[in-house]
């Protein structure tokens, strides 16, 4: 019996330490709303999303790259347009909900301002689209977020 025991020890020993186990974490920093963004700087990227968002409902490809930044357009695809155009609701009107900057992983900050849909009463709102900027106005990353 005690040899037994011992062999089930040792295969149940060597058993665990055979387990890889990793860990993936995606870090979403949060946006840092105490350094508010300028009135001006506000208007100017809501005119570069509002340009991006009639882009991507006509599903022009030539006027959404143009609206986006040298640093992400050999990222993006004709699919991930495609999936950002059924994530965003183009019947429905945005309005600024809260802007601030944004550390990304180059460890550098950002502008970033999420939008909130008008008709969305919640607070907060269920639905928002976080788009990141760069300084002159070009997109580096937009993500829709919808409640289930």
């Amino acid at each position: 019996m005690k040899k037994l025991f011992t062999v089930l020890s040792l295969f149940a020993v060597s058993f665990a330490m055979a387990q890889n186990v990793a860990k993936v974490e995606i870090q979403n920093p949060p946006m840092d709303i105490a350094t508010p963004i300028a009135k001006d700087k506000i208007e100017l990227y809501n005119q570069s999303f509002s340009k991006f968002v009639a882009a991507l409902k006509a599903s022009d490809k030539n006027a959404v790259s143009g609206l986006i930044s040298e640093k992400v357009k050999n990222l993006v695809n004709e699919k991930m347009i495609q999936t950002l155009s059924g994530g965003i609701s183009f019947e429905r009107k945005t309005e600024v909900y809260q802007s601030g900057y944004q550390k990304l992983l180059d460890n550098q900050t950002y502008p970033a301002i999420q939008y909130k849909y008008e008709d969305d009463k919640q607070n907060p709102p269920r639905d928002l689209i976080t788009v990141i900027f760069e300084n002159d106005g070009k997109i580096l990353g937009v993500k829709p977020d919808y409640s289930k």
